[in-house]
């Protein structure tokens, strides 16, 4: 039977690239179905995540998992682990899959509201590895981003990515286009490890229920 994934986005741009991580998959058994919010992109206070939360509830009733692809407001995962299904950060899967090998992680980020809860993530993950992580700004990705010019949003971050020592890990999911321009040495990114932590945790789930 296939396992069906809900996505919460705050931008409706993500929801083409985790379908196409899903369908990377072998096997075609996931179906995504996508959510989106883009007036919730913004810097979370305590009713915000409240009300995220809720939603995400609301989600899992009706699919095997549920991944929240924002990272600014990734912090209302945390209050939505009642749900009935598993609920995850998707930015959570990616620093888990960068660091569980230990060694040198690099992270790049664009948005700037995003950089104290990927820090937080990060160093929590590597904390159980002993990974050394930096954690890298692309300046001036993030302009580029909101004012449409995805091309050059995408070519930036890659800049900032050749060179790096490491693993690679692109912390927000809008950054994952950047990796088709480094063939060379391609960096993990949001989509592709958290579609893979979804379909394992809802897997994990099925089988204890």
């Amino acid at each position: 039977m296939a396992l069906t994934i809900a996505c919460l986005h705050t931008g409706a741009s993500n929801a083409a690239l985790f379908d196409a991580a899903a369908a990377a998959l072998p096997g075609g058994a996931l179906r995504l179905t996508h959510e989106c919010r883009p007036e919730w992109l913004r810097a979370p206070d305590a009713a915000l995540l409240v009300e995220v939360a809720a939603l995400l509830r609301a989600m899992a009733e009706g699919a095997d998992a549920v991944l929240l692809t924002c990272s600014t407001i990734g912090e209302a995962v945390d209050f939505a682990q009642d749900a009935p299904h598993p609920v995850l950060r998707a930015d959570a899967a990616l620093a888990a899959a960068a660091t569980r090998t230990g060694g040198e992680v690099t992270v790049l980020y664009a948005a700037p509201s995003t950089r104290a809860s990927t820090w937080k993530l990060f160093s929590e993950a590597a904390a159980q590895t002993g990974a050394d992580v930096g954690l890298y700004g692309v300046p001036g990705a993030w302009a580029l981003f909101q004012e449409g010019r995805f091309e050059e949003y995408h070519a930036a971050i890659a800049k900032a990515a050749r060179g790096r020592r490491g693993r690679v890990a692109l912390a927000q999911a809008s950054m994952a286009p950047a990796a088709a321009l480094l063939a060379e040495a391609p960096p993990l990114t949001v989509p592709g490890t958290a579609v893979m932590a979804a379909a394992r945790a809802a897997l994990q789930h099925r089988k204890m229920g």
